[in-house]
């Protein structure tokens, strides 16, 4: 696992994923319609309009994730208990754990998502796309975050690559992650996913990956997906030493073609 912590933009990241809380528009869609939920009926013998008791009809898995983001940002993950996010979403410890399996879930729904998005991707990739073609675009494209996202997701990326027992939970969905590459390559070879070359182009791609997303942390200075693709080229290529350039160069050419 990739240790930089990422100093250089945790402070800004503890001012910006506080403003994201606060004005995140899939959170607050979710409470000002219940996510298409309709009003709780009232209450035995209370007045009309009265809800029942229970889980806040405006919580959310979303505003329950953005809360807990905010606190590991603010005071870290150890010292954040799931006791307190549940208080400040004005929920229950078992309405938690009812969208989260445990506390360093709610770090890594993003991350199994975009797996489930790179494999949608790749299946739906016509045979005549070369195969490292179609993974690099199906990475980038599972990536392609919306600018006011950038905060947040540096804030998680931060915190994954920081924080000890987030990294030893990291193992399961790397290997997600990975697998979703080697079952794909596996089908354009011809080989079984656990066979040497699969296996190798999925380990591989998740390195790269790693290390664009690494590198897009510390330097903060273009979109992820600039990184990722860069990486994902150069794999493919075989890093050939008289074409790479530097990271400024292959970033500077993503980014002004972008």
């Amino acid at each position: 696992m990739l240790t930089s912590p990422c100093d250089t933009i945790k402070a800004l990241a503890v001012r910006r994923v506080s403003a994201v809380v606060r004005a995140d528009p899939r959170s607050a869609a979710a409470a000002g319609s219940g996510r298409g939920r309709p009003p709780a009926p009232p209450r035995r013998g209370g007045p009309p309009g009265a809800l029942r008791r229970g889980r806040p009809p405006g919580t959310s898995r979303r505003k329950l994730e953005l809360i807990a983001l905010r606190l590991f940002t603010e005071q870290g993950f150890d010292e954040t208990p799931i006791e307190q996010i549940a208080a400040e979403a004005g929920v229950s410890r078992r309405t938690f754990f009812r969208y989260f399996s445990s506390k360093s879930s709610v770090l890594w729904g993003e991350f199994d998502a975009e797996v489930e998005a790179i494999r949608a991707a790749l299946a739906a990739v016509p045979a005549a796309v070369p195969m490292m073609d179609a993974i690099r675009e199906a990475v980038v494209a599972a990536n392609h975050y919306r600018a006011e996202d950038v905060p947040e997701l540096r804030a998680r990326m931060n915190l994954i690559i920081s924080v000890p027992a987030l990294q030893a939970s990291a193992a399961v969905h790397y290997d997600a992650w990975e697998r979703a590459i080697s079952d794909f390559a596996a089908t354009r070879i011809g080989q079984p996913p656990g066979s040497l070359y699969p296996l190798a182009i999925g380990r591989a791609t998740l390195a790269v990956c790693r290390a664009a997303y690494d590198r897009w942390c510390a330097r903060a200075d273009a979109d992820l997906t600039v990184y990722l693709d860069a990486a994902v080229a150069a794999l493919a290529a075989g890093f050939p030493p008289a074409s790479l350039g530097t990271e400024k160069q292959a970033v500077a050419g993503r980014a002004g073609s972008s």
